[in-house]
């Protein structure tokens, strides 16, 4: 069972803001099983979205609890990453969208390979 979209945002915040970051809530999504993307906004005024990483990376099908993303766009302008996220939302309204204002992002999400 994978824990709910509403805690995972939730502790997700609290785990940037203790590391010296910010975070902040752009879309607010299905509170039980919304899928959660992730913008991480860089000084230089480009931004990296993460998505959920499809199923197929997961070696173990039990261990699908921990949510994983993949790099979906890298270093982008935020308008490429808002018209992806736009076309994202027509295809499914219950996502979360989760702003990341922080240099380093280990530790904070797992981050697979979906390549």
């Amino acid at each position: 069972m994978r824990i709910r979209s509403d805690i995972f945002v939730s502790a997700l915040m609290r785990r940037v803001f203790s590391a010296g970051g910010f975070a902040a809530i752009e879309h607010k999504g299905a509170e039980a099983a919304g899928a959660v993307f992730i913008r991480q906004r860089f000084r230089d005024g480009t931004e990296t979205l993460y998505a959920p990483a499809p199923q197929n990376v997961f070696e173990d099908p039990g261990d699908a609890t921990e949510r994983r993303f993949e790099k979906r766009l890298e270093r982008q302008e935020p308008a490429r990453i808002a018209e992806h996220l736009s076309g994202e939302r027509r295809f499914d309204s219950d996502l979360w969208v989760v702003e990341l204002e922080a240099d380093d992002i280990n530790g904070l999400f797992a981050v697979v390979d979906a390549g």
